[in-house]
């Protein structure tokens, strides 16, 4: 059964940080792309990056890149967002996921909540 659990979430303020982190069980890991995704209030669902099995390639939305960061130890089946200059309409639930966007971005752990305010 794949698990995923995300963590790191919090309140920062506009132009801080935070690192999220993923931990995955029940499926190969290394063989798999990863995705994080968001849901803002009232939103829906927004591809926010995703990085190859090999950890070669990181792809990013145009609204996050150059300011995320995401990366993933495959010795430790873990996937990091490094999240830096922050802005309000980064605010939402932050999920990892293996899946795409042709199937929802399923299956996806139970989030972490990202409150960017002042």
């Amino acid at each position: 059964e794949v698990q995923l659990m995300e963590s790191g979430g919090g309140l920062v303020q506009p132009g801080g940080s935070l690192r999220l982190s993923c931990a995955a069980s029940g499926f190969t890991f290394n063989m798999r792309t990863m995705n994080w995704v968001r849901q803002a209030p009232g939103k829906t669902l927004e591809w926010v990056a995703g990085i190859s099995p090999g950890d070669v390639v990181a792809d990013y939305s145009e609204s996050v890149k150059g300011r995320f960061t995401l990366s993933r130890a495959n010795s430790t089946n873990i996937i990091y967002l490094q999240m830096d200059s922050l802005k309000f309409e980064d605010t939402g639930r932050y999920y990892c996921t293996t899946g795409a966007r042709y199937n929802n971005y399923q299956p996806r752990g139970q989030g972490t909540q990202v409150t960017v305010s002042s």
